[in-house]
């Protein structure tokens, strides 16, 4: 029988609507991916010639379990000059993947039973992850009508005696919302550890997102090469994390994952040094398509209350149509060929919602608001 822990996690819905969404392609159906959060553009030429010349040159083998040093290096020099720190490479640990290096921190923070703050909505997996470590998640309502800003004040309510984290996103999926520089400023005076989720950097429109260690070293931020370089299936992520907690994220990565991949931390390498240019391109044809779908979808007579700031979602409120985004967004897709995330995913805070992915062309973009306006009218 599966442990009582699997059979208590919550699906990932938005790979439910993907999985669906194949099976409808496969009978020869024409869908307009919208539920993906993954950039359309192929990985620059670079970075993939990096990876197969390490390749060929043999690094193929384990590396330390927290990273090759160059990487770790590379990755807090960037950091460092962005952020106007002064942060030394041996905090950063690489990972396979951000969701790893969430994983990894949540262990090495919390103690069964223990307490982690998460945002409602927020991305999917959080609580379940916080759940597979053992911990327990704790919601805080936000709310469209503010921005989707965080109540300090609500966080202060939330806190117990077993709290001992808190993860921020911004830019955030889903709701494109980035965090006020006073608001992220007042929660990290609370003194309670902040778990800083920041793998939408880069991806910024309308102003700069801020960094954690801008505010306190008492956190760790987690980031990775999938959005800002298109790297999605290479699986490479880091953790920079105060010195104490190095050598505990070093036996939980040897215990678990053993090391990086080797050839792809050289491939990150390269990212860093030579990709500018293309993450650059990258993110001002994201700025377009937003203000494309924006403009495509008020136009149809939506109301959207914030515009997104970063990432690559609106968060679209449809409450007026239906009251379970898991069935619409179904009916969507089958009846539509328009394939969304429903609200839920994010939690019940994202009910009454659909998350829309502008990850993809802007011809498709008309297109799928078309059709989502046209279900929308006559249903």
């Amino acid at each position: 029988m599966p442990s009582k822990l699997v059979e208590n996690l919550s699906p990932f819905y938005v790979m439910e609507v993907l999985e669906h969404a194949k099976k409808l392609e496969s009978e020869g159906r024409d869908i307009v991916h919208f539920e993906v959060g993954e950039p359309d553009f192929i990985t620059p030429v670079e970075i993939c010639e990096s990876a197969i010349e390490s390749i060929n040159r043999g690094d193929t083998k384990y590396t330390e379990s927290v990273g090759i040093p160059e990487l770790r290096q590379k990755i807090i020099h960037s950091y460092n000059k962005k952020y106007g720190q002064d942060i030394p490479y041996s905090n950063v640990v690489i990972t396979s993947g951000s969701s790893p290096a969430i994983f990894m921190s949540i262990l090495s923070v919390i103690n069964p039973g223990d307490e982690v703050i998460i945002t409602d909505p927020h991305y999917a997996c959080y609580p379940q992850i916080i759940k597979i470590a053992g911990g327990v998640p704790k919601k805080v309502r936000i709310s469209e009508k503010n921005g989707f800003q965080i109540d300090v004040a609500e966080i202060k309510k939330n806190i117990t005696d077993k709290t001992k984290a808190i993860i921020l996103n911004s830019p955030s999926n889903p709701t494109g919302a980035i965090l006020d520089a006073d608001i992220f400023k007042k929660i990290a005076a609370l003194g309670i550890l902040i778990i800083s989720d920041e793998i939408y950097h880069g991806l910024e429109y309308t102003k700069k997102a801020d960094s954690v260690y801008q505010f306190t070293d008492n956190a760790f931020v987690i980031n990775g090469f999938s959005k800002l370089y298109a790297m999605t299936g290479w699986r490479l992520g880091y953790i920079i994390a105060p010195e104490k907690f190095i050598r505990p994220l070093q036996k939980l990565q040897q215990n678990l994952f053993i090391s990086p991949n080797p050839f792809v931390q050289k491939a990150g390498i390269t990212a860093i040094e030579e990709a500018s240019y293309s993450t650059d391109s990258m993110v001002k044809e994201f700025d377009e398509r937003r203000k494309l779908m924006l403009g495509e979808i008020k136009k149809s007579g939506f109301k959207i209350a914030n515009d997104p700031e970063g990432a690559f979602y609106i968060f679209l409120n449809i409450s007026q149509f239906a009251s379970n985004s898991y069935n619409l967004s179904f009916d969507i897709l089958n009846k539509s060929g328009v394939a969304v995330t429903p609200g839920i995913d994010f939690g019940d805070g994202g009910e009454g919602y659909i998350r829309l992915s502008y990850a993809t062309s802007k011809e498709l973009i008309v297109e799928g608001v078309k059709r989502l306006t046209d279900y929308f009218k006559s249903n």
